[in-house]
C-alpha cells in the first residue's frame, strides 16, 4: 500500500512534468507586493523588496512534514523544517564528501551500523524551546509508523533507528550494513518538534490543521494560511544578517495557464516552471523576469506488460524480439523534443539527467524502422492483403496504451508514438482514464502498456522496486523479470565505491535496455522565471526554492 501511495504521488506530481503541473485552488493579485522596487534603498523606498510571491499550481493539503504527498507542499515545508544534513545534487549518496550541515553540524561512522551525528549548538524551535536528540529520535519514530504512514516509510521502518544519546548527541542504527547509510540517516526525515506533537494522539494528525503546531526550526516560520488561496512564511531572523527574503508568499492557482498569468500580470516574482516554448517565449518577452533553465528530475517511460496477473506471458509483450522491435520503431528523441521542446532528452534508460548513474555509454536499441520491420516479419507478424496492419494468422497485431486523463504531455507522448507504430503496420489504441482509474488498473494488471512518469530521488535504489523480480507486489507493474539485472541491481546497491558503483549500474542499464521491458521516453528540462531585482539565484532541481535564504535583493 505505501509503494503505491509513493509512487501515486510521483506519478502525481509528473503528470504533465512540461508545465510543472499540480493541483487545486483559486487565483487573486497582489501586484503591490511585486511593484515599486527601483533602484532606491529598499529599507525606505520599497519595504515589500522582502517579499517574494510564488505562483504555484495547486494548494498543498499539507506542509507537515510526515504527511507531505504534493512537491508544493515540500517547498513550504523545507523552508519551515530541517534535515540533519544535505546531500548535494549530482553527488552520489554513497559520497560522504557531498553532504553538507544542516540541524547536524558532525558525523562520524563508529562501525558498520552505526552513524553518531552532532547537532547544532543552540538549536532552538521557532517558539524558543531548545531542539534536542530526543527531537530527532521522536521524528524518526514518526516517520516509520504505520499509523502516519509517511512516504519515507519503507525507507526507515524495519530498517533503522534514531537513539538520543545526549541532549545534543544522535546515533542512527542500522540493522544491516549499507553504503548509502548517511543518505538514509539524513535525507528521509524533516526533524518535527517532540513537545507539541507527542501528547496528541497519531490518530488525530492528518486532521489537526491548528497554526500554532506547524512549528519548525528552519529559516522561515509559517504566519498565515489562507486554504486553497494563499500561504506565508516569514523569515525567523530579521537582523541585517539574516536573509534578504524576509517573507515568502504562496499564491496558489487552480491550473498552469492561471499560475502564468498570475506571473505575467506582475502580480508574482517567481514560478517554478514557466511551461513549454510558446510560455517560455511569453515570459521572455518581459524584462521583468530572468529565466533559469534546469534539469528536472522527471523522467517518463512506456512500459510493456510482459507476465499477466496469473502467471502467463502476455500474448505480444511475452516475445523480447517483439518488444525489442517495436521499441526501434520509436524515434524516443524526436519524441521527447516535439512533446517536450528542444532541451528534453531520451534518457539512456530509467532516469532523469540529475541521477548520478546516468551515463552516456549505457547501451540503447537504436531507432530503425527497416531492422523492426525485419524483426516482426521473422516473428511472423507479416503486413495484410492491404498493407497496413500486421497479423500473425487473423490476430493483428495491436494493443492499448494506457494514459492518466490529468496529463496532457502523456497523451501527446502516446499519440506521437502510435503514428511511429501505424508506419511499420502496429495498431496502437490510447485509453485515457482518471488518475485512480488508472493506478487502480495498473496494480490489477488491467493494460497492454502504460505511460508512466517517476520523479528520481538522489538514489538509485528505487529502481529495484520498479524493474526486479523483488518489485513484482510493488512497482513493477509489467511483471518484467531477469535474474542477471537483479543480480547486477543488488550489487550496484552494495558497491560503496562511487566509480565501480557507476560500471555495475551502466552494466545493469545495458541488460535492462537488452530486453526491452520499457521505452524510456523523456527527461525534460525546466524553465524557472524570477523577477530581476532577485539576485544569488540558483535552482535545486530537487527543491527549486532551496536557496532562497541566500538570495539577495537589488
Amino acid at each position: 500500500m505505501q509503494q503505491n501511495k509513493a509512487e501515486w504521488n510521483k506519478m502525481l506530481q509528473a503528470a504533465s512534468p512540461r508545465l510543472g503541473t499540480r493541483w487545486l485552488a483559486g487565483i487573486a493579485g497582489l501586484a503591490w507586493l511585486s511593484a515599486g522596487c527601483g533602484g532606491e534603498p529598499a529599507a525606505t523606498a520599497c519595504p515589500d523588496c522582502g517579499t517574494v510571491v510564488i505562483a504555484a499550481t495547486g494548494a498543498p493539503a499539507s506542509v507537515f512534514p510526515p504527511m507531505v504527498f504534493q512537491t508544493v507542499g515540500r517547498d513550504v515545508s523545507d523552508r519551515i523544517y530541517e534535515r540533519l544534513a544535505y546531500l548535494e545534487p549530482g553527488r552520489a549518496p554513497t559520497d560522504t564528501t557531498g553532504y553538507r550541515a544542516g540541524l547536524a553540524v558532525r558525523w562520524e561512522r563508529l562501525d558498520s551500523l552505526t552513524w553518531r551525528l552532532q547537532l547544532r549548538p543552540g538549536a532552538r524551535w521557532h517558539d524558543g524551546t531548545p531542539l534536542t536528540a530526543h527531537d530527532v529520535a521522536f521524528s524518526f519514530d514518526v516517520f516509520a509508523d504505520p499509523e502516519i504512514d509517511a512516504l519515507a516509510r519503507p525507507s526507515i521502518e524495519g530498517r533503522l533507528q534514531a537513539v538520543a544519546v545526549d541532549d545534543s548527541t544522535v546515533d542512527i542504527r542500522f540493522r544491516e550494513p549499507s553504503p548509502e547509510q548517511l543518505y538514509d540517516a539524513t535525507y528521509h526525515v524533516r526533524v518535527i518538534p517532540r513537545h507539541i506533537w507527542e501528547d496528541i494522539p497519531r490518530e488525530a494528525w492528518a486532521t489537526d490543521t491548528t497554526r500554532a503546531h506547524l512549528v519548525g526550526s528552519g529559516p522561515y516560520r509559517l504566519m498565515s494560511w489562507h486554504g486553497a488561496q494563499s500561504l506565508e512564511l516569514a523569515a525567523v531572523d530579521t537582523t541585517p544578517a539574516g536573509p534578504a527574503i524576509t517573507r515568502l508568499l504562496w499564491r496558489f492557482s487552480a491550473d498552469p495557464v492561471a499560475s502564468l498569468h498570475l506571473l505575467l500580470s506582475h502580480a508574482g516574482d517567481a514560478i517554478e516552471a514557466v511551461g513549454g516554448p510558446a510560455q517560455v517565449a511569453q515570459v521572455a518577452d518581459d524584462t521583468t523576469f530572468r529565466l533559469e533553465a534546469y534539469p528536472s528530475a522527471v523522467h517518463g517511460f512506456l512500459g510493456f506488460q510482459i507476465t499477466r496477473p496469473t502467471g502467463r506471458a502476455h500474448p505480444i509483450f511475452g516475445n523480447r524480439e517483439v518488444r525489442r522491435a517495436l521499441s526501434m520503431a520509436i524515434d524516443r528523441h524526436a519524441v521527447a523534443r516535439a512533446v517536450m521542446g528542444p532541451d528534453a532528452a531520451a534518457p539512456p534508460g530509467p532516469m532523469s539527467r540529475l541521477l548520478w548513474i546516468w551515463n552516456d555509454s549505457i547501451a540503447v536499441l537504436p531507432a530503425d524502422t527497416a531492422q523492426a520491420v525485419g524483426i516482426l516479419d521473422g516473428q511472423g507478424w507479416r503486413l495484410d492483403d492491404a498493407g497496413t496492419t500486421r497479423r500473425q494468422g487473423r490476430r493483428p497485431l495491436r494493443f492499448d496504451v494506457l494514459v492518466p486523463a490529468t496529463s496532457r504531455t502523456r497523451r501527446q507522448v502516446a499519440e506521437a508514438m502510435q503514428e511511429m507504430w501505424r508506419r511499420v503496420g502496429v495498431e496502437a489504441t490510447i485509453t485515457a482514464v482518471d488518475f485512480p482509474v488508472f493506478q487502480e488498473r495498473l496494480g490489477e494488471g488491467r493494460f497492454d502498456t502504460y505511460i508512466g512518469a517517476w520523479l528520481d530521488a538522489p538514489s538509485p535504489r528505487s529502481l529495484g522496486d520498479q524493474w526486479t523480480h523483488a518489485g513484482w507486489e510493488v512497482l513493477n507493474y509489467g511483471r518484467y523479470a531477469n535474474a542477471v539485472f537483479d543480480s547486477l541491481v543488488t550489487a550496484a546497491s552494495r558497491e560503496a565505491r562511487v566509480d565501480t558503483a557507476r560500471v555495475l549500474w551502466r552494466e545493469a542499464m545495458d541488460v535492462l535496455n537488452a530486453d526491452a521491458p520499457a521505452l524510456f521516453l523523456y527527461t525534460p528540462t525546466n524553465v524557472a522565471a524570477f523577477h530581476r531585482r532577485l539576485l544569488g539565484v540558483t535552482v535545486d532541481p530537487y527543491s527549486w526554492l532551496e536557496s532562497v535564504a541566500q538570495w539577495t535583493v537589488d
